[in-house]
């Protein structure tokens, strides 16, 4: 088990960098294990068999670099404001809301996981699409790319789903130019340890390792024994990133925290590192853990300091999905472990999570956890823009990727919040626990 562990540790890195505030998404991102050329390189998932047409209430995809004529024709729209002076005549129906979905193409780097989300927003919207016209517009990886499509599509249409990247949504955010509801698909790059202040009309719903961590944290908070606790990562940046967060947000609760950073030589925790923490342990018996880990480093953390301590993580320390056909795919050396994840990857009786199909993958294929959790986001995002599509400024969402809490009113503040499941491992796979926090 092990063995398989390590093999998928580089996928189960990917997503990490993506929920590291999507950091991996970025074009100029330089970290090794959770790097775009490896998520572009995993197997791109079917779309379900949801009937997608152009037209009013159907859904039409356009290729990078299509002119402003060309989009607003494949998506029935006129070719110019003036064209779109109704004639006298009796009350017609309410016209249909516009939606543009904004995606780097499938034949770039950041192929498969644009796919994951394109195949979840359409998930979704085959199932909600009442008055609501989609267009997905295919742009190219970089930031200026998206920039250019984003500015085009906000003249033409109502709402904007995107961008995907990092980068991509940070230009967005800082262009001045945000001046229709904005469903940003990624976290924009943050000053220090601040958090950027997003435009009136901007949303940014993208998975976050980061906020996973502060909410660790809040739950330890509510269980943990007086002591001092040891976040401990490795120098992967999302990790560094997930051990800070919770070390804030820890502080601001009134707890002692300390950060620790042990070596990967040769992809796997350094030994000698390990006798050390464990060393540690022994002498200073901290109150818990706090794991900015992957599954197989956490495997190899437990074994170090044993079954005891209380230890705690984030969504990378699932390397599983609701899609379990092989009973001996199992991590039973993580029992007891608590983390937080997505309902989608915790939750197969959820209501909303039991609504949409799972994504069709081949046979021979092991489920991928992280292009899992981006067509998950792909399926919020939209029930997210459908939502203001509906006038509603403030509202909340079921979510497969959450409770999800919304608020947009036209012209003040935003506030979007995102609460994962708690979970813990149980006979070798992550169960929801009894009490939410």
């Amino acid at each position: 088990m092990f063995t398989g562990l390590m093999k998928m540790s580089a996928r189960a890195a990917l997503v990490a960098g993506l929920l590291a505030s999507w950091a991996a998404l970025a074009p100029n991102a330089a970290t090794a294990a959770d790097s775009v050329p490896l998520l572009a390189q995993t197997a791109t998932p079917a779309l379900p068999a949801a009937g997608v047409g152009a037209g009013n209430g159907g859904a039409v995809i356009l290729p990078p670099g299509s002119s402003s004529e060309a989009q607003a024709e494949a998506a029935g729209l006129p070719a110019t404001p003036a064209a779109a002076a109704p004639a006298a005549a009796a009350p017609a129906a309410a016209a249909p809301v516009r939606m543009a979905v904004l995606l780097p193409n499938r034949s770039g780097a950041f192929g498969a996981a644009a796919d994951a989300v394109r195949t979840g927003l359409l998930t979704a919207y085959s199932r909600q699409k009442d008055n609501i016209q989609l267009s997905i517009i295919e742009t190219g990886d970089s930031a200026a790319d998206m920039q250019r499509a984003y500015d085009e599509a906000s003249a033409r249409f109502d709402i904007l789903i995107g961008p995907l990247s990092r980068s991509a949504v940070t230009a967005v955010a800082q262009s001045g130019r945000v001046s229709k509801p904005t469903i940003a698909l990624a976290q924009p790059d943050m000053a220090g340890e601040g958090e950027m202040q997003l435009p009136a009309q901007m949303l940014a719903v993208g998975l976050s390792i980061d906020e996973e961590a502060r909410q660790v944290a809040n739950w330890v908070e509510k269980e943990k024994a007086p002591g001092k606790i040891f976040a401990i990562s490795t120098g992967v940046a999302w990790q560094k990133r997930a051990a800070r967060s919770f070390q804030l947000r820890a502080r601001q609760l009134g707890m002692q925290v300390e950060t620790l950073e042990l070596s990967t030589p040769s992809s796997a925790l350094s030994g000698p590192g390990l006798a050390q923490l464990a060393k540690r342990v022994e002498q200073e018996k901290p109150a818990l853990l706090f794991l900015a880990l992957d599954a197989s480093q956490a495997v190899q953390l437990r074994s170090a300091v044993g079954t005891e301590l209380p230890l705690y993580g984030t969504s990378q320390i699932n390397p599983f999905t609701l899609k379990r056909d092989n009973p001996n795919d199992k991590l039973p050396e993580l029992d007891g472990v608590r983390l937080i994840d997505i309902p989608w990857q915790l939750q197969a009786d959820n209501v909303a999570v039991a609504r949409y199909p799972r994504p069709t993958i081949n046979d021979n294929e092991r489920p991928n956890p992280d292009l899992a959790r981006l067509y998950a986001l792909g399926i919020d995002a939209y029930r997210i823009a459908y939502g203001i599509a509906q006038q509603r400024s403030g509202f909340d969402v079921d979510g497969v990727t959450g409770r999800l809490n919304v608020n947009m009113v036209s012209g003040g503040a935003t506030y979007f919040q995102r609460q994962e499941t708690q979970a813990i491992y149980q006979d070798g796979w992550p169960v929801p626990t009894a009490d939410q926090y």
